[in-house]
């Protein structure tokens, strides 16, 4: 008769005996955590000496058991070809056999899969070079069905306006954009004026020194300023946009917002999604303006361009269709930039190692997509010769 909860523990006994070639345990009393301290080594000596396949245990006078209790009890049958089947049990209990199949089956879950042979060098090297291919191609499908997803939810609120979220949305343009602005404008300064002490270096040996202004301008205006713009919102605000809506999934507000009717996408995706389409453009401009003046402060300072000769130049020789180029390219590395980021924080799991994880992916995938949309609009601007 198995006895109540309420009742005291019994201390966990142990017997052994022969029986047609087999090695019959039986346990008796209460295998609880604070009863079997003392029947771990007297087990350990058994699962050394005997083959497990000659095991067998008896369930008849097992009282309570718990998971450490069946943890110790089933570890002698872990060699074993088939250490569930009923050669390797005798005798009746409501819950022993199950508890220790079930603890045996979760033991093989946690343990670690030993890996295969790598072979040689050269095909290790092989197998990593295609395993990194298949998950680069995973993800870049996995992005555009989120791109496909998100555009889908927000021409459905551009047909239903009031279902855009403006307070979220414009809060988010001053943390995209005007939180944003000190930084870029100071790193765009810096990079205009290093372009043009770099210009005025080379091209005074050449008696050109004047056309560091050109190189200022089209530098600054067609690669430097957006670049530099895309690459902060992805080091700034996709890493914060990916770990706002990661540690939403781990905490399952996002699985709550489901079960209230919100979709993620509408809620948490298409405001971060306007932010930076909008907001992009206006801190390019900043960073051309700062760029420009502190090429036009170098030139001051190293070539004696004053800066109205600085700016007369750049409005006679630099055409617009450079500030256009740049600034075209601007609200595309905001998409990919805001696409990105959701993205990664959707997919983060339940854990504080999975939300790090996605974070540093969302950053480097963002860098990344950046400089290779800029490169291809290098072409295709050189194509059509713009």
């Amino acid at each position: 008769m198995t006895q109540s909860a309420a009742d005291p523990a019994r201390p966990a006994g142990l017997a052994t005996r022969e029986a047609d070639g087999k090695l019959v345990l039986e346990p008796s009393g209460d295998w609880l955590l604070e009863t079997i301290a003392k029947m771990d080594r007297p087990l350990r000596e058994i699962a050394a000496s005997t083959p497990a396949d000659r095991m067998v245990i008896d369930l008849s006078g097992i009282g309570r058991i718990d998971t450490s209790g069946a943890y110790m009890l089933g570890r002698g049958l872990r060699g074993a070809s088939d250490q569930d089947a009923d050669q390797h049990y005798t005798g009746d209990h409501p819950t022993a056999r199950r508890l220790i199949a079930e603890v045996h089956q979760r033991c093989k879950v946690a343990e670690p899969q030993e890996e295969a042979p790598g072979g040689y060098g050269l095909h290790r090297l092989m197998e990593r070079i295609g395993a990194g291919v298949e998950d680069f191609a995973s993800e870049a499908w996995d992005t555009f069905a989120f791109f496909g997803r998100t555009l889908s939810t927000l021409a459905a609120s551009l047909l239903n306006p009031s279902r855009l979220r403006l307070t979220p949305t414009i809060y988010l343009m001053e943390t995209v954009g005007i939180n944003a602005l000190p930084i870029i404008a100071t790193l765009s300064f810096f990079i205009g004026a290093v372009v043009a002490f770099m210009g005025a270096n080379l091209l005074e040996t050449f008696g050109a020194a004047v056309f560091t202004v050109e190189l200022v301008g089209i530098a600054v205006l067609r690669e430097f300023g957006v670049l530099i713009t895309a690459i902060m919102l992805a080091g700034r605000s996709d890493s914060a946009f990916t770990a706002s809506i990661g540690s939403m999934k781990m905490q399952q507000e996002i699985d709550a917002m489901k079960v209230i009717g919100l979709d993620p996408y509408e809620v948490l995706v298409i405001p971060r999604v306007i932010a930076c389409v909008v907001m992009a453009p206006l801190l390019t401009l900043a960073a051309m303006l700062a760029g420009l003046f502190g090429g036009c402060l170098v030139a001051w300072a190293t070539l004696d361009i004053s800066p109205n000769f600085f700016i007369a130049r750049l409005q006679s020789t630099i055409d617009w269709t450079h500030f256009l180029v740049g600034m075209s390219k601007a609200p595309v590395f905001g998409l990919i930039i805001a696409i990105i980021g959701c993205r990664q924080g959707m997919k983060v799991g339940g854990d504080v190692e999975s939300l790090g994880a996605r974070t540093t992916a969302s950053v480097v995938q963002a860098i990344f997509a950046v400089i290779v949309v800029d490169a291809l609009f290098a072409m295709m601007y050189l194509e059509l010769d713009i």
